[in-house]
């Protein structure tokens, strides 16, 4: 798009962009004026508006405070699209598929995890495999078994023995999305993930050992099993290599779609098809198993933490390690949000976004439906995490959709050239945060000056009414991938 794009201000924490040139609707980004100020000239403002030239888009082109640029989508993007006219596009998923988070509450105090911080980080490090490529000896998949893992996602870890039933219920979608198909997924992504199955990967994914620090709603808070002093542990990763392959597996293929079905796109990055099309079908049902391997993968690793915990302090926390939540933050799903008064039926995708359902949501398994969906946004490994829930504000703006953690302010080439001359994990030492890694490239292009501070980013969504803060969680130890 050529035409000059200019926010106006709604109100302290929403602004639009207007619908020009080739737009369908208009661009509606969650932000400060301070945030707002940073955008101008991003390349993640061009985005939002080519997302809005899409076909069958319902509503705005939404963007998250945590806004910034991605593949296709930018990432803190959310738009709907209607089954009859709309269209699926893998550059509104991303290509790490079902990247998500899940928070664990684990049966101990602050107290008692501090000295012996150093043990649990190298503990988690020796059990979950991180960084690039990383794998797992322990658990190479069949054909059939992997199939089996496309299709019931985090249920079939559990089948396996790799946690409980009631995990589940603590998992959005209960861990399994629908629709599903293992033989859309091709061969090369089969061996791409085959033994990656319970391991971190690389970047920015992560396991973090954490204590709450503040509560800002006590009987939320309490109600969702969290406490002034407690201790919690954060996952952070997807689907490895195999969700990046199948993201590749079916670029050209919807590039060659949309020009069959004359679809005009401002950005080949926003290669898509028909809802309804064989093309879009493909795409679903491998992307639905990845999805699912990304459930399983959180699945896997949470048991790898359990016996880690276990190991240093018995039979008895490991058993009391339970999950709080397990939200997605790349991902299409179909859902029924109301919009102009009417039920109605649409492709949501958020990439960089948390669903973020309000109290009462049928959606929600019994536990969760006086509270809300909880919604979990990392920060960055030197400040803080947050837990939130959904509320009927997200309902009604963002088709349920909040944002999903800081947003990165310095490119990884950046970052790891500012990081050359420090010693980050010593700096992080002196915090009291003690940090594994496998390559110290890693932690230098995940330095904490890398994000924004998350809390700008969360107090823009609690201000404007998509979720509730609940609890604010520090970092003690750290793995990264």
């Amino acid at each position: 798009m050529a035409t000059k794009l200019e926010l106006e201000r709604i109100d302290d924490w929403r602004w639009r962009l207007p619908r020009a040139g080739a737009m369908r609707t208009d661009g509606l980004v969650f932000a400060s004026a301070a945030q707002v100020r940073d955008l101008e000239g991003e390349q993640a403002l061009l985005q939002v508006a080519n997302v809005a030239c899409l076909p069958g888009i319902v509503g705005p082109s939404i963007a998250m405070p945590d806004l910034h640029w991605g593949y296709g989508f930018p990432i803190g993007g959310v738009a709907a699209f209607d089954p009859r006219d709309g269209v699926i596009s893998p550059g509104g998923v991303g290509y790490d598929i079902n990247c998500g988070v899940r928070l664990l509450e684990v049966p101990l105090g602050v107290s008692d995890l501090r000295p012996r911080r150093v043990e649990i980080a190298e503990e988690l490090f020796r059990c979950v495999p991180s960084g690039v490529g990383s794998s797992r000896s322990d658990l190479r998949l069949t054909d059939r078994e992997l199939d089996r893992v496309f299709e019931r996602g985090a249920a079939r870890a559990v089948d396996l023995g790799f946690g409980r039933e009631e995990d589940l219920e603590a998992i959005e979608a209960g861990g399994q999305l629908p629709g599903a198909e293992p033989k859309r997924v091709s061969k090369r992504a089969r061996e791409r993930g085959r033994d990656q199955l319970g391991t971190l990967g690389s970047g920015n994914h992560f396991v973090e050992v954490q204590w709450v620090d503040e509560v800002y709603d006590a009987t939320l808070a309490a109600r969702l099993g969290l406490a002034v002093g407690g201790v919690t542990v954060l996952i952070h990763t997807g689907s490895r290599g195999l969700g990046h392959q199948v993201c590749d597996d079916h670029l050209d293929a919807m590039l060659a779609a949309a020009a069959r079905y004359d679809i005009r796109l401002p950005d080949p990055q926003l290669c898509c098809a028909p809802l309804g099309s064989p093309e879009a079908a493909a795409y679903w049902g491998a992307m639905g198993s990845a999805a699912n391997f990304a459930f399983a993968n959180r699945q896997l690793i949470t048991h790898h933490v359990r016996r880690a915990f276990g190991r240093l302090f018995g039979a008895a926390v490991e058993a009391g390690v339970t999950i709080v939540y397990d939200v997605a933050h790349n991902i299409a799903k179909l859902e029924e949000h109301d919009i102009d008064g009417r039920r109605r039926r649409l492709c949501v995708h958020r990439k960089g976004a948390t669903r973020a359902f309000p109290p009462g949501h049928p959606e929600l398994a019994p536990r969760f439906r006086e509270t809300g969906q909880p919604v979990l946004v990392p920060g960055d490994m030197g400040r803080y995490s947050f837990v939130l829930v959904g509320s009927a504000g997200a309902a009604a703006e963002t088709f349920a959709s909040c944002c999903h953690g800081a947003g990165r302010r310095l490119s990884r080439h950046a970052a790891k050239k500012a990081a050359r001359p420090r010693n980050l994990p010593r700096e992080l030492a002196e915090q009291g945060i003690v940090v594994r890694a496998a390559s110290r490239a890693t932690v230098d292009e995940e330095m904490p000056e890398a994000y924004k501070d998350v809390a700008g980013v969360v107090d823009v969504v609690d201000r404007a009414g998509l979720a509730v803060k609940v609890a604010r969680l520090r970092p003690l130890a750290v793995v990264k991938g």
